[in-house]
């Protein structure tokens, strides 16, 4: 085979810092975009995006050249950068360290999209932190103590 032929789908999540409620509506609209740009200069595609006032859910595609965790480093540090330059906060902005990654299979993109889509609903009922351990058990990854901290 002469070219590489490759889809590689993954469900991201990550928190603000202390999962501190400071996203609100008319920061997400200018945020996501923002982070969509550094996923398209990375060679990747957001298929879906959203979140809550703490946390934040995409769903994209990743060119097999590009790591997961290098993305993530560049996404969570743009756009802390960017949300400091433009003071669209009070306070100074942090993202929590690290995130989950998760596959996802042609087959189930169309539910991880109306899940992230369904964010509010969702969390009327689940707190994000037993999202996250819920999303990470699902997906058999382990972890001890609090993984939400």
């Amino acid at each position: 085979m002469t070219s590489t032929h490759a889809k590689l789908l993954y469900h991201v999540v990550f928190s603000t810092k202390h999962r501190i409620p400071c996203l609100i509506p008319a920061v997400r609209d200018k945020l996501y975009p923002y982070i969509d740009g550094i996923v398209r200069h990375q060679h990747g595609s957001i298929i879906e995006i959203g979140g809550m006032p703490d946390h934040v859910h995409i769903l994209l595609q990743l060119a097999p050249h590009v790591s997961v965790s290098n993305l993530l480093q560049n996404i969570k540090g743009g756009s802390s950068h960017w949300l400091q330059e433009q003071h669209l906060l009070r306070d100074r902005f942090a993202w929590q360290r690290g995130y989950g990654a998760f596959s996802v299979s042609e087959s189930n993109v169309s539910r991880v999209r109306r899940y992230i889509q369904e964010q509010e609903e969702h969390h009327r009922k689940e707190s994000s932190a037993s999202e996250l351990i819920r999303l990470l058990r699902r997906h058999r990854i382990s972890f001890e103590g609090d993984p939400t901290t």
